[in-house]
């Protein structure tokens, strides 16, 4: 059996693992443990990351989110279901629930309310496509929605709110004829 991590070493694991992205606290003892870290050890580097602000389970969860709304919108209830499963604390996933994103002004396009998100979220799928006509299609775009985290209500709602946008711009309905 090999010889358990000792502090420096899993110290440097720790750092190549956080260079790449922020993490949890949660990941980043999963990797010290997977590495060889025996709990007294991940405990002591764990605290230590934290003192340098390398770790910090509110400052990853916000940046998720942050990222979520940048490149790949979510629903509130899936964003939440990430955040668990990347080991973030409850009392931290509620904190965030309620707490409004403070955008930089480089991300002040990013959607921040759960119909902006939908919204875009919706935007990004159809790339730049007409809103079916069909009731197939139109089930299938709210499907999408839900299935991305937005409640069945939001969704139905963004969707209708883009028909209203089409027909008041005046999309042509398909006729159905082959031209």
């Amino acid at each position: 059996m090999a010889e358990p991590l000792g502090p420096t070493l899993a110290l440097d694991v720790a750092a190549r693992f956080l260079a790449t992205r922020p993490r949890s606290a949660w990941e980043v003892r999963r990797r010290l443990e997977r590495a060889g870290a025996d709990p007294a050890t991940a405990d002591d580097v764990l605290r230590r990351l934290a003192e340098l602000g390398l770790v910090d389970d509110v400052a990853f969860a916000r940046w998720w989110r942050d990222q979520r709304d940048r490149h790949r919108p979510r629903g509130r209830r899936m964003l939440e279901a990430e955040l668990r499963g990347k080991g973030v604390p409850r009392e931290v996933i509620e904190a965030l629930r309620d707490e409004a994103p403070e955008r930089p002004p480089e991300a002040a396009s990013a959607p921040s309310t759960e119909e902006e998100r939908a919204r875009a979220a919706l935007e990004a799928h159809l790339r730049g496509r007409p809103l079916p006509t069909d009731r197939r299609g139109l089930e299938r775009l709210g499907m999408f929605l839900v299935r991305r985290g937005f409640d069945p209500a939001t969704a139905r709602a963004i969707i209708r709110e883009r028909g209203a946008d089409e027909s008041d711009a005046g999309v042509a309905e398909p006729s159905g004829e082959a031209e």
